[in-house]
C-alpha cells in the first residue's frame, strides 16, 4: 500500500511539472521580423530588421501562452544604406525618438496542441493598435546542437502603416503591409538548474 502510495505522488509531481508553463527566450541569431509592401505598383518589397528580444511562455497543458517581443528598429535592413537611413527618419520609423517596436500577446489560441493565432497590441512610433497574428507554421522539439528544448514559428498579419502614423506616400508606397514575424526560441533553464 506505502508502495502504492509512492507511486501515485510521483505521477502526480510528474504531471504537475509537465503541465507548467515553459519558459522560452528569443534567439536573436534565428529570429527575423519583416514586412512587405508594394513599391509603385512595380513590386512586392520585403524589408527585415536584424536584432530582436523578448520570451514567449506556453503552456501546452492549459493551451494558452504569451509572446514579448522587442524589435531593434534601428537594426531595419533594407540592403541599401541610404534606405536604412531614410526609412528611419522622421516621416517612418522616426527611431531618433522611437527606437523599438513592441508587440504583446494579450492571447493565444490553439487548436488541438498547436498555436495557431495571437493577439495584442504592437507599437510603432509611440502608437499602439491590436493586432491579431495568424501562426502559419508551428514546431518544437529537442535543439539538435543546443540539447535543450527549442520551439519556432511563422505568424503573420495584414495591417495599414497609416495607422501608425508612416503614411508617406501613399498610394505609391503601399499602405497595406504584411508583418511576418519568424521567431525561433530556445528554452530557459529552470532556477533548480
Amino acid at each position: 500500500m506505502k508502495r502504492l502510495a509512492i507511486l501515485t505522488a510521483l505521477v502526480a509531481v510528474a504531471a504537475t511539472a509537465q503541465a507548467a508553463p515553459e519558459t522560452f527566450i528569443i534567439d536573436n541569431n534565428h529570429t527575423f521580423p519583416h514586412f512587405t509592401y508594394t513599391h509603385l505598383g512595380f513590386s512586392n518589397q520585403t524589408q527585415q530588421f536584424d536584432k530582436t528580444s523578448g520570451k514567449v511562455v506556453l503552456d501546452f497543458a492549459d493551451k494558452s501562452g504569451s509572446v514579448d517581443v522587442t524589435i531593434d528598429a534601428t537594426s531595419v535592413h533594407t540592403g541599401s544604406a541610404l534606405f536604412n537611413e531614410h526609412i528611419q527618419g522622421e516621416d517612418y520609423f522616426d527611431t531618433a525618438k522611437y527606437p523599438t517596436i513592441t508587440f504583446k500577446s494579450s492571447k493565444m489560441t490553439f487548436n488541438g496542441d498547436e498555436p495557431v493565432s495571437l493577439s495584442g497590441n504592437l507599437t510603432i512610433k509611440g502608437v499602439t493598435q491590436p493586432v491579431t497574428l495568424a501562426i502559419t507554421h508551428f514546431k518544437c522539439m529537442p535543439h539538435p546542437m543546443l540539447k535543450v528544448k527549442a520551439c519556432g514559428a511563422n505568424a503573420t498579419a495584414t495591417l495599414k502603416r497609416s495607422d501608425f502614423n508612416m503614411g508617406k506616400n501613399v498610394p505609391y508606397v503601399g499602405d497595406e503591409i504584411t508583418l511576418t514575424l519568424a521567431i525561433e526560441v530556445t528554452k530557459q533553464p529552470s532556477a533548480a538548474q
